[in-house]
């Protein structure tokens, strides 16, 4: 898609943002890079909200060991 740049800029269509709320926007060399910021809903944003509770007081430092020792 080409389309002609006004003085004031451009008008990106929706369709091309996949629904995003808000987008980040950087600049290279010869290129203006936009990508969708993922909508706060998204699971991946929820991993460790509600850890499980083990009773360990040094479980996150310790959390290999305790997963891969030999029993």
């Amino acid at each position: 898609m080409k389309v002609h740049v006004p003085k004031d800029g451009l008008l990106i269509p929706n369709e091309l943002l996949e629904g995003a709320d808000e987008v980040e926007i950087s600049k290279e060399p010869g290129r203006i890079i936009i990508l969708p910021i993922p909508a706060q809903n998204d699971p991946i944003f929820n991993l460790g909200k509600n850890p499980v509770k083990c009773h360990t007081p040094d479980g996150a430092e310790k959390h290999d060991e305790y997963l891969y020792r030999q029993k």
